[in-house]
Parts: C-alpha cells; sequence; structure tokens
C-alpha cells in the first residue's frame, strides 16, 4: 500500500470516527433537551401513541365494531410505526432553521442534522418495544424467531425517512411554508396507511395507487412479523428498498447543494 494510499484511508477512518462521535453526542444533546424540567420524560414518547390507541378502541370496538383479531396490539404496532415517521419528518423539516448556532459554525458537517432527528426518533421507537411487546402478550400473541428480522425493517425505515428529511429541510429553507403544508399532507397520508384498519379494506380499484405510499408495505410486515409471525411481503418491500435506493442519494445530494446557501438563508 502506497504511502499516499494509507494516508487517504486513516483520514477517512479519523472523519468517519469524527462523524460516529458526533452523531452520539448530538443525539444525546436532543435527548436531554427534549425532556428538560419535564417530569415524565421519555415517557412521553408512550403517552401519545396510548392515548391515541384508546380513541381507535373506543370508535372501532366500541362504536363501529371492526372484527380485526388482536386489535389493540394491531393498532398500536400501525401507531408505533407511524409516530417515529411522522415526527422525524416535521423534526428534520425545520432542523436546520432551529439549528443556527451549529449552521454557522465553521466546518461543521450540516448533512448529519436530518440523521440526528432521526435517529432520535429510532431510540424512542425502540424503547417502546417493550410496551408493545406487552401488548402482544396479553393480546395471546406468540412471538417467533422471524422477530429477528425487525432490525432490517427498521433499517429500512430509517433510510427512508432519512431521505424524505434531506428533502424536506433543504425545501423548508427556502420556502417556510413547507412545514405548514408538511403537517396537511401527513394527516392525509395518516388516513392512506392502515393504521386502525386493514388494507384489504381498499377497493381493487385504488389499490395499485395505495400501495405507492411506502408506509403501506412497511407498517404490514412489521405487523406480519410481530403479529401474524409470517414472512413479510419481500417483493413490496424490495419496492420501497428500491424507492429508498433512488431517493437516498437524491435527497442528500439536494441538500448538501442546498448547503451552500444556508447560512445566508436564515
Amino acid at each position: 500500500m502506497s504511502p499516499q494510499s494509507s494516508q487517504n484511508n486513516l483520514s477517512r477512518r479519523w472523519r468517519f470516527r469524527y462523524l460516529w462521535d458526533l452523531l452520539r453526542s448530538l443525539v444525546d444533546r436532543d435527548m436531554k433537551l427534549m425532556y428538560k424540567r419535564s417530569t415524565l420524560g421519555i415517557a412521553w414518547t408512550l403517552i401519545s401513541p396510548l392515548l391515541q390507541l384508546l380513541v381507535f378502541i373506543f370508535v372501532f370496538q366500541v362504536i363501529i365494531k371492526i372484527d380485526i383479531p388482536q386489535y389493540a396490539s394491531y393498532v398500536f404496532t400501525g401507531l408505533l410505526v407511524w409516530n417515529w415517521f411522522q415526527t422525524c419528518l416535521f423534526q428534520a423539516t425545520g432542523v436546520i432553521i432551529n439549528s443556527r448556532p451549529l449552521i454557522r459554525q465553521p466546518g461543521f458537517p450540516n448533512t448529519i442534522l436530518p440523521v440526528i432527528v432521526v435517529t432520535t426518533g429510532l431510540i424512542h421507537f425502540v424503547l417502546a418495544l417493550p410496551i408493545l411487546f406487552v401488548f402482544l402478550l396479553i393480546d395471546g400473541v406468540q412471538l417467533t424467531p422471524l422477530i429477528l428480522l425487525l432490525p432490517l425493517l427498521q433499517l429500512l425505515q430509517f433510510c427512508l425517512t432519512v431521505a424524505f428529511s434531506y428533502l424536506l429541510a433543504s425545501l423548508n429553507v427556502t420556502f417556510r411554508d413547507t412545514q405548514h403544508t408538511l403537517g396537511v399532507l401527513l394527516q392525509l397520508l395518516f388516513y392512506l396507511t392502515p393504521i386502525f384498519y386493514e388494507s384489504g379494506s381498499i377497493p381493487d380499484r385504488y389499490r395499485r395507487l395505495y400501495e405507492l405510499n411506502p408506509m403501506v408495505p412497511l407498517v404490514q410486515s412489521y405487523r406480519q412479523i410481530l403479529i401474524q409471525g409470517e414472512q413479510p411481503d419481500w417483493s413490496a418491500l424490495m419496492i420501497v428498498a428500491g424507492m429508498t435506493l433512488i431517493l437516498l442519494p437524491i435527497g442528500y445530494k439536494v441538500f448538501k447543494r442546498q448547503s451552500l446557501s444556508f447560512i445566508e438563508e436564515i
């Protein structure tokens, strides 16, 4: 190995170590800031989906009876997956504007900011999993070795969310209406994702359009692994993976190019 090649490897290794340490320290900072002076602290991660779950159980099991086995586990799984996606997109959209001191530091790698947001969301999701497992046990669900596939779904959702986060964060710097528009779009997308109903109830003529929503196969796959103990629909997941492989580099490049004007814009 030539001295130049060895030096480049050392430089890449140092850069990776620096970014990893930065990611850890900023995620830790965000977690502490998020629950500073909060009595219930990280429990708020669960309070919101649990309250939503109570409403859905009351509406769709007491008033309008939807016949879905293990309904509490079914809805709670969907809510946790959805809330990770939704919360990250909201926070990532405003992350540049809310990080002025960091952006103005010379040499600060701006591209890490959306990754920090999605990583923090992943930690919340993982912390909520034990409660979900309790729901599954109460509902009589027996976990199978397929649960080992869970990190694969999490990785796919992580990359997909980072891809959208890059695009939304860069767009919001120029068009401040992005965050408000996103709220409306996510509200619509929530109802177009099988959180509290089965995707099988969607009429066939709308099914192809409906399945363009990448959260549909993701939510269904989590349930297949956790509740049904079945293999996920690999063909649907491959489509989501292909979509992510296209969107992630595009989002990164758009963000990188826009980052040249971040200091002027904010």
